[in-house]
């Protein structure tokens, strides 16, 4: 892999780890909007039975060569460095600043519904049926009661092996998902700790979910690409309830809580919402225009991946 392309795959994996903390945001959005997310499911579905048997009787290079070490190694370096850098930085925007967080996510997320819609082409019955589906998942998740479970190391593998899932996939954030469980603040808790018992734990969840649904992903993309297309759209389209800025978290007697949108002018508690709704607006406009960004730098020729 030449270096320009190594260190542009880097940033990439930055970018992807930065999504994947924020909950409502996936890292798979970033993959799929820098034009490295087909290859990324398919090297992590490389990786099973029949990669051992290369190494066995091929040797570690052509087993490297099999899974697309160099890509998936260069990637996962960039993901973890980001979310153990960005685990407090993002934990203190949000309690801090927000509005602004999920203004920035609004606008990305917006220009990526608009990025996977164009590779549709033409609708028909079946991919308007996916895209609602898609959208009602989504939209059920965002405004599902939030709970709160111990995070035990069996508990943990369970939510890494479930969270994982929903990262690789657009539009399902799995931080959002560990929000649900109640386990998001713990997890970053853990990282920004680096408490290894439930560190190790989650990321034997990841490992074990990303093996099987990877395959999954990946045949599906393979035989059925326009449905999961028009699906992973709805999914966007949906998630856009998840990182609406102007919301509360409403917090029943139960203990549970869920999310209640507002307009920015209900937001407020007075009537000087004009200039934090336009630096609102100004935060939307910098994350779609950095989907833009993605978009062209994915489409560039020297772009190559391996």
């Amino acid at each position: 892999m030449p270096l320009r392309s190594r260190l542009l795959l880097f940033v990439k994996g930055l970018a992807m780890g930065a999504a994947d903390v924020v909950p409502g945001v996936s890292g798979g959005t970033i993959a799929f909007i820098t034009g490295i997310y087909d290859e990324l499911i398919n090297s992590i579905g490389a990786i099973g039975v029949d990669a051992v048997r290369v190494l066995i009787k091929k040797g570690p290079k052509q087993f490297w060569q099999s899974i697309n070490g160099s890509f998936l190694l260069t990637l996962v370096i960039g993901i973890v460095l980001s979310v153990l850098t960005l685990a407090r930085v993002v934990g203190y925007s949000l309690e801090h600043y927000p509005v602004l967080v999920w203004s920035f996510f609004f606008g990305l997320i917006v220009a990526s519904v608009i990025h996977i819609g164009r590779q549709l082409g033409s609708f028909n019955r079946q991919t308007v049926i996916a895209l609602i589906v898609g959208t009602g998942i989504a939209l059920a998740i965002a405004f599902a009661p939030r709970g709160h479970i111990e995070a035990t190391p069996l508990v943990v593998f369970a939510a890494g092996t479930i969270a994982i899932s929903a990262m690789i996939l657009p539009g399902i954030s799995g931080s959002f998902i560990l929000l649900l469980m109640g386990l998001y603040s713990q997890i970053i808790a853990a990282v920004s700790q680096l408490n290894m018992p439930l560190l190790m734990a989650f990321g034997a969840g990841c490992v074990c979910g990303l093996m099987a649904f990877s395959r999954l992903l990946s045949w599906l993309l393979q035989t059925h690409r326009q449905l999961v297309l028009a699906l992973l759209t709805g999914f966007l389209i949906g998630s856009l309830a998840v990182v609406w800025p102007w919301k509360l978290v409403v917090t029943e007697s139960s203990g549970q809580a869920s999310n209640t949108l507002l307009l920015p002018w209900h937001y407020y508690p007075d009537t000087a919402f004009v200039t934090p709704m336009f630096t609102a607006l100004a935060m939307m406009i910098v994350g779609f225009g950095l989907v833009l960004a993605l978009e062209k730098l994915a489409a560039s020729p020297d772009v190559v991946s391996h």
